[in-house]
Protein backbone atom coordinates (compact mmCIF):
# COMPACT_ATOMS: atom_id res chain seq x y z
CA UNK A 1 0.00 0.00 0.00
CA UNK A 2 1.34 3.66 -0.03
CA UNK A 3 0.27 6.45 2.23
CA UNK A 4 -0.20 9.34 2.01
CA UNK A 5 3.36 10.02 2.56
CA UNK A 6 4.12 7.91 -0.32
CA UNK A 7 6.02 5.22 1.70
CA UNK A 8 5.26 2.06 0.03
CA UNK A 9 5.11 -0.72 2.54
CA UNK A 10 4.04 -3.92 2.47
CA UNK A 11 0.14 -5.35 3.53
CA UNK A 12 -0.88 -8.78 3.99
CA UNK A 13 -4.87 -8.22 4.01
CA UNK A 14 -4.98 -12.37 4.14
CA UNK A 15 -7.99 -12.50 1.55
CA UNK A 16 -9.20 -11.96 -1.75
CA UNK A 17 -11.98 -10.35 -0.79
CA UNK A 18 -10.39 -7.57 1.43
CA UNK A 19 -7.98 -7.52 -1.12
CA UNK A 20 -10.73 -6.12 -3.47
CA UNK A 21 -12.24 -4.41 -0.82
CA UNK A 22 -9.53 -2.45 -0.05
CA UNK A 23 -9.31 -1.14 -4.33
CA UNK A 24 -11.65 1.00 -2.93
CA UNK A 25 -10.33 2.41 0.43
CA UNK A 26 -12.86 -0.03 2.29
CA UNK A 27 -14.06 3.24 4.16
CA UNK A 28 -13.75 5.25 1.54
CA UNK A 29 -15.81 3.58 -1.76
CA UNK A 30 -16.61 6.80 -3.32
CA UNK A 31 -13.57 8.99 -2.98
CA UNK A 32 -11.74 8.51 -5.72
CA UNK A 33 -8.36 9.24 -3.96
CA UNK A 34 -8.53 5.51 -2.18
CA UNK A 35 -9.39 3.79 -5.35
CA UNK A 36 -7.16 2.01 -7.21
CA UNK A 37 -10.45 0.85 -9.24
CA UNK A 38 -12.08 2.93 -10.25
CA UNK A 39 -13.26 3.06 -14.06
CA UNK A 40 -13.64 -0.27 -16.42
CA UNK A 41 -9.43 -0.24 -17.83
CA UNK A 42 -8.49 -0.07 -14.06
CA UNK A 43 -10.93 -2.57 -13.10
CA UNK A 44 -9.99 -5.18 -16.04
CA UNK A 45 -6.76 -4.58 -15.27
CA UNK A 46 -7.03 -5.77 -11.47
CA UNK A 47 -9.17 -8.34 -12.61
CA UNK A 48 -6.96 -9.73 -15.05
CA UNK A 49 -4.01 -9.97 -12.65
CA UNK A 50 -5.70 -11.62 -9.93
CA UNK A 51 -8.14 -14.06 -12.62
CA UNK A 52 -5.58 -14.41 -15.74
CA UNK A 53 -8.42 -16.27 -17.45
CA UNK A 54 -10.52 -13.33 -17.30
CA UNK A 55 -11.21 -11.59 -20.69
CA UNK A 56 -10.66 -7.62 -20.01
CA UNK A 57 -14.19 -6.96 -21.16
CA UNK A 58 -15.53 -4.92 -18.13
CA UNK A 59 -17.74 -2.08 -18.81
CA UNK A 60 -19.88 0.65 -17.01
CA UNK A 61 -22.52 -2.53 -15.91
CA UNK A 62 -19.47 -4.29 -14.87
CA UNK A 63 -18.22 -1.50 -12.80
CA UNK A 64 -20.99 -0.68 -11.13
CA UNK A 65 -21.86 -4.19 -9.89
CA UNK A 66 -17.85 -4.43 -8.63
CA UNK A 67 -18.53 -1.00 -6.97
CA UNK A 68 -21.75 -2.50 -4.94
CA UNK A 69 -20.15 -5.95 -3.86
CA UNK A 70 -16.84 -4.03 -3.13
CA UNK A 71 -18.91 -1.48 -0.68
CA UNK A 72 -20.83 -4.33 0.60
CA UNK A 73 -17.68 -5.95 2.09
CA UNK A 74 -15.69 -3.39 2.99
CA UNK A 75 -18.49 -2.57 5.45
CA UNK A 76 -19.12 -6.39 6.86
CA UNK A 77 -15.25 -5.68 7.17
CA UNK A 78 -15.41 -3.31 9.36
CA UNK A 79 -18.51 -5.09 11.17
CA UNK A 80 -16.66 -8.14 11.92
CA UNK A 81 -13.55 -5.96 13.32
CA UNK A 82 -15.35 -5.09 15.74
CA UNK A 83 -17.36 -7.84 16.86
CA UNK A 84 -20.98 -6.16 15.33
CA UNK A 85 -23.64 -7.59 13.45
CA UNK A 86 -23.47 -8.34 9.97
CA UNK A 87 -25.71 -5.57 8.49
CA UNK A 88 -28.14 -8.24 6.47
CA UNK A 89 -28.64 -5.45 3.55
CA UNK A 90 -24.79 -5.96 2.95
CA UNK A 91 -25.32 -9.90 3.58
CA UNK A 92 -27.45 -10.15 0.90
CA UNK A 93 -25.27 -8.72 -1.83
CA UNK A 94 -22.81 -10.82 -1.25
CA UNK A 95 -25.28 -13.89 -0.67
CA UNK A 96 -26.39 -12.55 -4.36
CA UNK A 97 -23.00 -12.20 -6.35
CA UNK A 98 -22.28 -15.30 -4.72
CA UNK A 99 -25.09 -17.50 -5.67
CA UNK A 100 -23.92 -16.62 -9.80
CA UNK A 101 -21.60 -18.38 -11.67
CA UNK A 102 -18.08 -17.94 -10.92
CA UNK A 103 -14.60 -19.06 -12.13
CA UNK A 104 -14.43 -23.07 -11.38
CA UNK A 105 -11.05 -24.68 -9.74
CA UNK A 106 -9.35 -26.78 -12.25
CA UNK A 107 -7.05 -29.88 -11.76
CA UNK A 108 -4.35 -29.29 -13.08
CA UNK A 109 -2.38 -31.93 -15.67
CA UNK A 110 -5.41 -32.92 -17.81
CA UNK A 111 -6.20 -31.60 -21.65
CA UNK A 112 -9.35 -30.13 -21.01
CA UNK A 113 -10.39 -27.07 -18.72
CA UNK A 114 -13.63 -26.57 -19.92
CA UNK A 115 -15.10 -23.02 -18.31
CA UNK A 116 -12.05 -21.99 -17.21
CA UNK A 117 -11.04 -20.18 -19.99
CA UNK A 118 -11.91 -16.60 -21.22
CA UNK A 119 -14.17 -16.32 -18.45
CA UNK A 120 -16.10 -13.20 -17.75
CA UNK A 121 -15.47 -10.66 -15.19
CA UNK A 122 -18.80 -11.47 -13.15
CA UNK A 123 -17.63 -15.04 -13.23
CA UNK A 124 -14.41 -13.14 -11.10
CA UNK A 125 -16.97 -10.96 -9.13
CA UNK A 126 -18.74 -14.26 -8.38
CA UNK A 127 -15.70 -15.96 -6.87
CA UNK A 128 -14.86 -12.63 -4.83
CA UNK A 129 -18.30 -12.72 -3.05
CA UNK A 130 -17.73 -16.83 -2.06
CA UNK A 131 -14.55 -15.76 -0.81
CA UNK A 132 -16.36 -12.79 1.65
CA UNK A 133 -18.82 -15.77 2.66
CA UNK A 134 -16.18 -18.13 4.11
CA UNK A 135 -14.10 -14.94 5.45
CA UNK A 136 -17.28 -13.86 7.42
CA UNK A 137 -18.45 -17.61 8.20
CA UNK A 138 -18.41 -18.96 11.14
CA UNK A 139 -14.65 -20.45 10.77
CA UNK A 140 -12.66 -17.41 10.78
CA UNK A 141 -15.01 -15.98 13.89
CA UNK A 142 -12.61 -13.83 15.61
CA UNK A 143 -9.94 -13.66 13.01
CA UNK A 144 -10.95 -10.49 11.44
CA UNK A 145 -9.14 -7.69 13.11
CA UNK A 146 -8.05 -4.07 13.19
CA UNK A 147 -4.43 -2.93 13.22
CA UNK A 148 -3.60 -2.71 17.04
CA UNK A 149 -2.07 0.58 16.15
CA UNK A 150 -3.43 3.64 18.12
CA UNK A 151 -3.69 5.66 15.01
CA UNK A 152 -4.38 2.70 12.10
CA UNK A 153 -7.52 1.03 11.48
CA UNK A 154 -6.56 -1.07 8.86
CA UNK A 155 -8.79 -4.44 8.48
CA UNK A 156 -6.84 -7.94 8.17
CA UNK A 157 -7.62 -11.43 8.08
CA UNK A 158 -5.31 -13.36 10.81
CA UNK A 159 -4.00 -16.41 8.92
CA UNK A 160 -1.14 -16.94 10.96
CA UNK A 161 -1.21 -20.27 12.53
CA UNK A 162 -0.77 -19.18 16.21
CA UNK A 163 -3.62 -16.61 15.69
CA UNK A 164 -1.49 -13.40 17.07
CA UNK A 165 -1.33 -11.18 14.24
CA UNK A 166 -1.77 -7.23 15.70
CA UNK A 167 -0.43 -5.22 12.52
CA UNK A 168 -1.45 -4.53 9.51
CA UNK A 169 2.12 -4.86 8.64
CA UNK A 170 5.56 -4.89 10.65
CA UNK A 171 7.14 -2.74 7.81
CA UNK A 172 4.88 -0.15 9.37
CA UNK A 173 3.43 -0.23 12.34
CA UNK A 174 4.73 -3.00 13.80
CA UNK A 175 8.57 -1.42 13.83
CA UNK A 176 6.67 2.09 14.92
CA UNK A 177 5.51 -0.08 17.90
CA UNK A 178 9.03 -1.77 18.56
CA UNK A 179 10.55 1.92 18.50
CA UNK A 180 8.13 3.12 20.66
CA UNK A 181 8.59 0.37 23.37
CA UNK A 182 12.40 0.32 23.08
CA UNK A 183 12.36 4.19 23.79
CA UNK A 184 10.49 4.10 26.74
CA UNK A 185 12.73 1.10 28.12
CA UNK A 186 15.90 3.50 27.69
CA UNK A 187 13.56 6.40 29.21
CA UNK A 188 12.42 3.94 32.23
CA UNK A 189 16.15 3.00 32.66
CA UNK A 190 17.25 5.98 32.66
CA UNK A 191 15.12 7.18 34.94
CA UNK A 192 16.02 4.96 37.63
CA UNK A 193 19.35 5.40 37.22
CA UNK A 194 19.06 8.99 37.91
CA UNK A 195 17.18 8.40 40.70
CA UNK A 196 19.88 5.32 42.37
CA UNK A 197 22.54 8.30 41.90
CA UNK A 198 23.37 10.00 44.91
CA UNK A 199 23.36 13.74 44.54
CA UNK A 200 27.02 15.43 45.05
CA UNK A 201 28.03 16.49 48.64
CA UNK A 202 29.21 20.12 49.04
CA UNK A 203 32.04 20.77 50.72
CA UNK A 204 32.79 20.00 54.30
CA UNK A 205 31.77 23.24 56.78
CA UNK A 206 34.65 23.65 59.53
CA UNK A 207 32.68 24.04 63.07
Amino acid sequence: MEPATAQRWWFDSGSLALDFAYTGGLDHPEVEEWQTVRDPATLNAWLTERFPEVAPTAGERELRDARTLRAAIGRLARQASRGELLEPDDVDVVNLFAATPDIPPVLVGGGRQAGRTNARPHQALGSIARDAVRLFGPDVDGRIRECSADDCDLVYLDTSRSGTRRWCSMQRCGNRAKVRAHRARWSSRAARSDAATPAPRGPATEV
